[in-house]
């Protein structure tokens, strides 16, 4: 016995044979309801003559799901990593289907119903998505919470954002062309996963469809998986930070352009609106809003050239044309010259002081040259600095 162990360990794996469909569930603790879903799924194979597979993609279930899994002809893939995008990247590995369904394993989907999904992927659709608004949800199958505002708003969200075709960004029931989707390089471990793939399809250039799905009550007795306000916060979080231009670029662009129209509308003098006085201290916040926009616009140009590089967004040759215009010695000069123009108001304003024997001066009068004395010494050392990491940037992309 002792003597055989080793020949045993050695023993090869068998190989995994290439098929068109797998059909691939997240499971963790789902032995109330896996049993059913594997059974549909399996009768959709048999009945559509499809070549295909079944995997569980297992995140470490202690409630013998694997077991049933295994009972009922599907392959089980460990998961260690937990989380809903961790288990569906390790089962989308393992698949060995050039097509993936992917679905809950809550009934709450109906996998013996996946014709429309392989007839769209057999179209050469990369990616198909389910939408449940257009299929029908059942009663009792989505919360009010989900279904009048998380959803219809984080969708609105990402169409506006990415202009992405998607209807239902977050429907659980989608097929794609499995070397499409790994090409892409998904990385989100939790429910943001779903909208990591429908942007990152979107912004480079997959072709998507999207199918009528019913979504039905889960047959589970426990509560689900999923937390609100939590996973609603993690999609929000992701889309803003997938899309730098509505992150940075159009709030500090609309504080920018606001902060210098208010300076030059109360650099003159107090100006009165509807019986209130605007004086200095407004002037103060719209210096302070030209300041924080152009910092947010910086951000932007920092964002757009990281996420180019690691693909987060596609290449823009617009954009790329304008940044190598603005050399790191152009930005200096532009640095250099507000430095100037910040320096000598600020002499202005020492020069005003002394006409008054270095005593009390007007506010009013002498902020008018501070403030605005401030921020273009800020705005000069905001250009220079940026244009220094700009070059940074430039050098590491020329050495890769």
């Amino acid at each position: 016995m002792l003597d055989a162990m080793p020949d045993q360990a050695l023993a090869p794996v068998p190989a995994i044979r290439p098929c068109e469909l797998t059909i691939l569930m997240p499971c963790l603790n789902e032995a109330e309801t896996l049993g059913v879903c594997i059974e549909k799924a399996r009768a959709f194979l048999t009945r559509a003559g499809i070549d295909g597979e079944v995997v569980i993609a297992d995140n470490g279930s202690t409630d013998g799901s694997q077991s049933i899994a295994t009972a009922l002809g599907a392959r089980v893939v460990p998961i260690a990593e937990r989380g809903y995008g961790s288990a569906l990247k390790g089962g989308i590995r393992a698949a060995a289907g050039r097509y993936v369904i992917m679905g809950d394993s809550d009934d709450s989907y109906d996998f013996s119903r996946l014709d429309a999904f392989v007839a769209q992927l057999r179209a050469g659709f990369a990616l198909v998505m389910g939408n449940r608004f257009k299929g029908g949800i059942l009663p009792g199958a989505m919360p009010p919470l989900h279904r009048y505002l998380g959803n219809p708003v984080l969708t609105t969200i990402g169409r506006l954002f990415f202009r992405s075709p998607c209807g239902d960004f977050h429907c659980g029931l989608r097929g794609f062309d499995r070397q499409a989707i790994l090409d892409l390089d998904l990385q989100a471990p939790g429910m943001e996963f779903a909208s990591e793939m429908v942007v990152k399809a979107t912004i480079n250039g997959l072709t998507i469809a999207e199918v009528p799905t019913t979504l039905s009550p889960d047959g589970r007795s426990r509560p689900p998986h999923l937390r609100s306000w939590r996973d609603g916060w993690r999609h929000l979080r992701f889309l803003l930070l997938f899309s730098p231009r509505w992150l940075f670029l159009y709030p500090g662009l609309g504080l920018f352009l606001t902060g210098i129209a208010a300076m030059g509308w109360l650099l003159p003098g107090p100006r009165a609106v509807g019986g209130v006085t605007l004086d200095i201290h407004t002037l103060f916040y719209a210096s302070l809003a030209v300041v924080v926009g152009f910092h947010s616009m910086l951000f932007w140009v920092f964002a757009k050239i990281y996420g180019m590089r690691e693909g987060i967004a596609p290449p823009d040759p617009r954009f790329l044309s304008m940044i190598r215009a603005v050399t790191l010695e152009i930005g200096l000069i532009a640095g250099g010259a507000l430095l100037l123009f910040g320096l000598i108001l600020g002499a202005l304003a020492v020069s005003s002081w002394g006409h008054a024997a270095f005593g009390n001066l007007s506010p009013e009068f002498a902020m008018r040259l501070v403030i605005p004395s401030g921020t273009a010494i800020l705005l000069a050392f905001q250009t220079a600095y940026g244009a220094f990491f700009l070059s940074v940037l430039e050098i590491r992309s020329t050495r890769r």
